[in-house]
């Protein structure tokens, strides 16, 4: 069993942008997922906006990004990011969520989603806000 640690970036409609320059300053692969992609569109405005991103270079780089809804409260600097678990197995995933769900606040009860076979997303009890899934392939775009 595998788990990764990765940097999850918010942004509010420049995630691409942000997502374009980090692969210009550390290479890799870009992977955009739309809200259009993922026919999770809310606003019919956003739907070219990220809802899921990551580059991920050979060196060892590997940020992810995505941009936050209109309706849902967000500004630069608060919240600017979460902390994401991805792992290889259901059950590894789930384990750790029993863990760190201990006084949490659920945001996104652990479950099946469209792009992941487990995903979930919490505050943990000291304010940190993690999303946790099982891996998937996803192709660069």
């Amino acid at each position: 069993m595998t788990v990764s640690v990765t940097n999850h970036l918010n942004f509010r409609g420049n995630a691409r942008s942000a997502l374009e320059f980090y692969q210009s300053v550390f290479g890799g692969d870009i992977t955009i997922v739309t809200y259009k992609d993922a026919h999770s569109i809310q606003a019919p405005s956003e739907a070219e906006q990220v809802m899921w991103g990551q580059v991920a270079a050979e060196n060892g780089f590997r940020v992810m990004a995505y941009d936050v809804p209109s309706r849902t409260p967000w500004e630069q600097g608060e919240n600017a990011f979460f902390v994401s678990v991805r792992g290889d197995s259901s059950a590894e995933i789930t384990a750790l969520w029993e863990k760190l769900s201990a006084g949490a606040t659920i945001a996104q009860p652990l479950a099946p989603s469209g792009w992941a076979p487990l995903y979930g997303m919490l505050k943990d009890r000291f304010g940190t806000t993690w999303v946790l899934d099982v891996a998937t392939e996803y192709k660069a775009s």
